[in-house]
């Protein structure tokens, strides 16, 4: 059996590939609104977060051959659980991580290690600041932005009911809150910068399956800055951009 971090639309696809090719596959994922869409394309799926030496007793129970982590880019903890469950469990860890996308040259765009030093950049500059983060860093940005006489801050995210809670708990004004469930076409992204009267966009290089082009497109045609937030440098090992590098290596390991 392969055991597989999900949670995207290119995991879901890579998963589906990878059974197609004959193998057992059980995916993996936080929420069931994820869930759903892995059911319809016929996967297995278990719901719910696993610490790593719970991942690694489930990995050793179910007699898992590989671990395929495809879970998203900034999915820091749920990369660091499933390279220590693998080890414990001594079976193969795979990372596929989408290609990264480059903006070299441009003058709007500027790079930020992470969000604390996005929200020290957006602090600095000001304005109207949309924040296309999600909602579980939104307190980095509340915490620096909230209360500057020079800055509004616009947080965009998933229309669920712990969000909206998170946000009045955080201060977040319900007229600065855009909850609504992506992907966001160009025109979308350009109508809402319009729209809340956008000078700077702040967004994690997530890849071109994340919509950060979308996003980038409309910004810089609108001449809006833009904060890209850096993914987070983890040691992977085995880590692959293609589903065909991805399969090659399943045979090579499990033959």
């Amino acid at each position: 059996m392969i055991f597989m971090l999900c949670g995207t639309s290119d995991a879901r696809e890579l998963a589906v590939q990878i059974k197609a090719q004959g193998y057992s596959v059980l995916t993996s994922v936080v929420t069931d609104s994820a869930a759903g869409s892995l059911r319809e394309a016929g996967l297995d799926v278990r719901v719910g977060r696993l610490t790593a030496d719970e991942m690694a007793a489930y990995l050793k129970e179910n007699q898992v051959q590989a671990v395929v982590d495809a879970s998203h880019p900034f999915a820091e903890e749920a990369h660091r659980n499933a390279m220590a469950a693998a080890e414990q469990a001594a079976v193969p860890y795979i990372r596929y991580e989408r290609e990264s996308l480059t903006f070299d040259g441009q003058p709007l765009i500027q790079y930020a290690d992470d969000y604390a030093e996005a929200a020290e950049m957006a602090a600095a500059k000001g304005g109207v600041v949309m924040l296309t983060t999600g909602s579980k860093t939104l307190q980095v940005f509340t915490e620096r932005l909230l209360g500057l006489p020079n800055v509004t801050l616009i947080a965009r995210m998933l229309p669920r009911l712990d969000n909206m809670e998170k946000c009045e708990a955080l201060g977040l004004p319900q007229k600065h809150i855009v909850a609504m469930q992506g992907p966001f076409s160009k025109a979308l992204n350009s109508a809402l910068y319009d729209q809340f009267g956008v000078t700077l966009m702040i967004t994690k290089e997530s890849g071109k399956v994340g919509s950060v082009d979308e996003k980038l497109e409309a910004a810089l045609e609108m001449g809006i800055e833009t904060i890209i937030i850096g993914r987070p440098k983890l040691a992977y090992g085995h880590v692959f951009s293609r589903f065909d590098e991805i399969s090659d290596t399943l045979k090579e390991m499990l033959k």
